[in-house]
């Protein structure tokens, strides 16, 4: 994805079949980070996520 956003967009959309909108949506969120911080955010995302759904069963 980081180097999606490194390209123009028109290349981006050509290169590898994405939307403008896509790109846009990924430059607002990603823009200044490099590849390991968009892994770590995933990662952390992920995590987040499954401790979420541990509390919501825990409170059922």
């Amino acid at each position: 994805m980081v180097r999606i956003l490194r390209d123009a967009v028109p290349e981006g959309v050509k290169r590898h079949g994405v939307s403008e909108v896509s790109i846009d949506a990924w430059r607002k969120r990603f823009g200044e980070m490099v590849s390991d911080d968009v892994k770590r955010l995933k990662t952390l995302e992920a995590e987040n996520a499954r401790l979420k759904k541990m509390v919501a069963e825990r409170d059922l």
